[in-house]
């Protein structure tokens, strides 16, 4: 059975809201206005560093930015028993939209997470 890891793809650190219309119909008006304050000139998080991948603000990023099972159920309806299958198939998804279908870091998502 896959289960999900992070890789620190940073593909989930694109936050560009034209890429994701549906952002008020899961966030609070307040963890709106952080999220879109988050979002830099090229779209990506402003607290992404790109060269090493890493968060600059990891332990107090905001709560939509952490993958745990009470925050998806909150936001997203995604029960803990769900929240496996449907962080992979979101990180793959988000993957091949930002890097390709064959791209280096989709290969490692899958080497670390399994078939």
């Amino acid at each position: 059975m896959a289960t999900w890891r992070c890789t620190k793809c940073g593909a989930c650190c694109y936050l560009d809201p034209d890429e994701r219309p549906d952002l008020d119909e899961y966030l609070s008006p307040d963890q709106l206005e952080v999220y879109l304050s988050m979002v830099g000139e090229d779209g990506w998080c402003v607290n992404f560093d790109r060269t090493t991948r890493e968060c600059r603000i990891y332990p107090d990023r905001p709560r939509f930015c952490r993958v745990q099972a009470d925050v998806f159920q909150e936001l997203y309806g995604i029960y803990a028993s769900e929240l496996n299958d449907f962080a992979i198939d979101c990180c793959r998804q988000q993957i091949e939209d930002m890097y390709g279908e064959q791209s280096l870091e989709m290969i490692r998502f899958n080497r670390e997470v399994g078939p």
